[in-house]
């Protein structure tokens, strides 16, 4: 059920959907006005509705159809182009919000329902003293669309700007990372979570091979673990959203066979899409601030930004915990798949940056700063672990690569400040928690 509301998703966000839609309904109401003006004619008392005759009537609507399919082409090639030079230093998230956004694709639909009300409008009109008609209401709707026409690509030109700003982009995949997190975490008020059983529990059970390949867009484990539970076994995912999922590779192990409708639970899919997919969301900032931190662009400000929403982040974690990734049913197993981890989650974010990043003081001043922001209000000993190993990769980064002494030397000291504040009891002992154990990305 879920794999089939992605789909729906993903088709009903497509750039087309919403122009089609408005201008199948735009062809609908110029039928419905032609029909009215033929079966009831026009009240005297409409006296604001279009009474000129059939030659203005067809150059007014001729004027309207052109305008509007012609300004269409041209402003929205000009700013494809435009996103497209923009998009090189945003990365391909910024086309793709371009082509997903409901206020774009409001702009598109109504350009091209006016062209399509207009030209249906237009081949309803006759001269001649036989059968003579002019369709007086839909000039006048006709007339109203071109003002809409003027009022959406006023809209639209100030509306693709703010959308090109860095910042906006910047702000948008904090959002997208705000949910995805929401949706991957529990509070920790919650029951304790139930334990995996060893590895030589599933060596003797029935493996799942993939007969297609692709990302692993959902996981639908309601529809897995309503399926285990009817079967009377256990199972076991081997993929998460985000795998690529290769053919004839495992995906999945059933103790003590497999359950029937594990792929129908499955959504493949030929590229990543946020959701489930919590690394996705986070390595579309990191990919941001690592085209920033690129020679060709030189800009420190914006890997900066990214580093920033990512501390706002991971203090949104501070009480919240991640799902186990087990699911009983009336005490007995039924379904264990994978999750991201606080440590994976870390590495998603912090890796690229460090890496691109470590010979420019400035980020690794702000990304030692973030670090401590929060680990100051992080309780869990696993995650202070995690934070602290984050910040002496970044300081073995910053000795190799740091040219200036003096600026050395400041790292150095918002270091040595952060390892005090370990020491002194405010952060955690030598070793990570078990609880929550790490997989590491590249």
């Amino acid at each position: 059920m879920k794999g089939a509301w992605l789909r729906v998703r993903e088709w009903t966000g497509e750039f087309w959907f919403l122009p089609a839609i408005m201008t199948v309904m735009a062809l609908l109401l110029a039928w419905a006005g032609i029909q009215a003006e033929e079966r009831y004619g026009i009240p005297e008392r409409l006296t604001w509705v279009y009474s000129g005759g059939e030659s203005g009537a067809r150059s007014l609507l001729s004027a309207v159809a052109s305008s509007a399919i012609g300004v269409a082409g041209t402003v929205f090639s000009i700013t494809i182009a435009a996103l497209s030079y923009a998009a090189g230093s945003m990365g391909p998230r910024l086309l793709d919000n371009f082509t997903r956004d409901r206020g774009n694709q409001t702009v598109l639909g109504t350009f091209i329902a006016t062209f399509a009300f207009t030209l249906f409008s237009l081949r309803s009109v006759q001269g001649g003293e036989d059968n003579p008609f002019v369709p007086h209401y839909n000039i006048t709707v006709a007339m109203l669309l071109a003002l809409a026409c003027v009022a959406a690509l006023v809209y639209f030109l100030a509306h693709v700007t703010r959308g090109i700003n860095m910042t906006a982009v910047v702000n948008l995949l904090r959002d997208d990372l705000r949910r995805t997190l929401e949706q991957a975490t529990r509070d920790h008020t919650e029951a304790d979570r139930p334990a995996a059983p060893p590895e030589p529990f599933w060596t003797s059970g029935e493996v799942l091979r993939s007969p297609d390949s692709g990302y692993l867009q959902l996981l639908d484990t309601q529809a897995l673990t309503a399926a285990a539970q009817r079967d009377g076994v256990a199972l076991r995912m081997l993929v998460r959203p985000g795998d690529y999922v290769f053919p004839n590779t495992p995906i999945a192990v059933g103790v003590p066979r497999l359950p029937d409708g594990v792929l129908p639970a499955l959504a493949l899919g030929p590229r990543r899409v946020a959701g489930q997919d919590l690394e996705f969301t986070v390595r579309q900032l990191a990919e941001v601030a690592a085209r920033a931190l690129s020679p060709g662009v030189n800009d420190p400000v914006t890997a900066i930004d990214v580093i920033d929403r990512f501390g706002d982040a991971l203090c949104r974690l501070h009480g919240r915990r991640w799902t186990s990734g087990v699911v009983y049913r009336d005490h007995q197993l039924r379904l264990v798949y994978p999750v991201t981890t606080y440590g994976g989650l870390l590495d998603s974010m912090f890796h690229m940056i460090r890496q691109y990043g470590s010979a420019s003081p400035a980020v690794i001043l702000r990304l030692l700063d973030v670090l401590s922001v929060v680990a100051d209000g992080e309780q869990d000993e696993g995650r202070q672990w995690e934070l602290r190993r984050h910040a002496e990769l970044t300081m073995e980064d910053a000795r190799r690569d740091t040219k200036n002494s003096r600026d050395l030397e400041e790292v150095e000291a918002r270091y040595r400040s952060l390892q005090e504040r370990w020491s002194s009891g405010e952060g955690t002992s030598e070793s990570p928690s078990p609880v929550e154990p790490r997989r590491i990305t590249s």
